[in-house]
């Protein structure tokens, strides 16, 4: 996979604020991205796993824990569905 490099400024303070390191707080980041990515439809589920750095499964799970919907299908669309068959 080819990744492109992206620089976020943020105040020198942060890390220490934060009680994280480098990589976590890059990790944090990620996820937070992937996941609001994905809840404004811009990415699918699989796409935004990958920004976040995570397995399907794993980023899944997340979604659940922060109740996140897995499923973008409405009841109309799953009711729709069915009539069709």
């Amino acid at each position: 996979m080819n990744t492109q490099l992206i620089t976020v400024e943020l105040p020198s303070d942060i890390l220490l604020t934060l009680n994280e390191n480098e990589n976590e707080l890059k990790q944090d980041i990620k996820i937070s991205l992937a996941i609001r990515l994905y809840k404004l439809q811009k990415l699918t589920i699989g796409k935004a796993a990958q920004v976040a750095g995570m397995s399907l499964f794993d980023f899944e799970s997340l979604l659940s824990e922060n109740e996140v919907p897995i499923s973008t299908l409405t009841f109309e669309d799953v009711l729709n569905d069915s009539l069709k068959l």
